[in-house]
């Protein structure tokens, strides 16, 4: 069965940081998935974060989080990361993963429909 478990949201101060998890499991190989953040706030329509594909060379970021954010993988541990320094009250949102199995990031990253695979979403809460 195929899964994929976020972790390490949380309420954080404005300016502090975080690091996202986003556990994949029952992929026939956590090389074969290209992973995705999104995120959707309150009242918001859904933004793609960033992307990131085995081996990792390819990891484009949305507008909003470049410079802010770093996504990264561990194969060993099957795990996609999102750190997040520089946190705004902005970034306050549910944080979803997404697995796509044709394995890299497309152009079309940022549309969810390029996505096979969704997990339930940790909550970050940036105070001002």
């Amino acid at each position: 069965q195929v899964q994929l478990v976020e972790s390490g949201g949380g309420l954080v101060q404005a300016g502090g940081s975080l690091r996202l998890s986003c556990l994949a499991s029952g992929f026939s190989s956590f090389e074969s998935i290209a992973v995705a953040w999104f995120r959707q706030g309150s009242g918001k329509e859904r933004e793609a974060i960033s992307c990131i594909e085995a081996p990792g060379l390819n990891t484009p970021y949305a507008n909003s989080v470049k410079g802010r954010f770093t996504i990264s993988r561990d194969s060993a541990k099957s795990t996609t990361f999102l750190q997040m320094q520089g946190l705004k009250p902005e970034d306050t949102a549910m944080y979803t993963c997404a697995a796509d199995v044709r394995g890299y990031c497309s152009v079309r990253w940022q549309n969810a429909a390029e996505y096979n695979y969704w997990g339930q979403g940790t909550q970050v809460t940036v105070a001002s």
